[in-house]
């Protein structure tokens, strides 16, 4: 893997805050996933593209709009992989090298509630911040 391969996945792994090395590919993940007809990448393939520096295929994927966040596929991994996360991260990646970032440290209020959901966060600025 080169350097600049190896950095960006690294860094989609930091973002996402998920060990892709724990997936077995077993599939689990894709086969809750409801968008999973619509994508042309699956969840358990995102976490394989990942680990095997793939990194640009999938930034220029239409799936990681496609996935609704909905954290089915992490309720499903018996490893503890969270495929959502590594979606949102490589999404956010897309959105950062656009210098589209709607999202701001700024803007989140301190207090927030540590329990919500990186994914729902995020997809709110999204929504409201256009």
């Amino acid at each position: 893997m080169h350097q600049k391969t190896q950095l960006q996945a690294e860094t989609i792994r930091l973002i996402s805050g998920t060990n892709t090395r724990k997936c077995m590919k077993c599939g689990k993940c894709t086969a809750s996933c409801p968008a999973f007809a619509e994508m042309d990448i699956s969840p358990h393939k995102f976490v394989s593209m990942v680990e095997h520096g793939e990194i640009d295929k999938l930034m220029a994927s239409k799936s990681i709009w496609k996935c609704m966040s909905c954290f089915a596929c992490v309720e499903r991994c018996p490893r503890g992989v969270e495929p959502a996360s590594i979606i949102e991260a490589v999404r956010q990646t897309v959105i950062r090298k656009q210098n589209n970032n709607y999202l701001r440290p700024e803007n989140i209020p301190e207090l927030l509630d540590p329990k919500i959901p990186q994914q729902a966060l995020v997809s709110a600025f999204r929504k409201y911040s256009k």
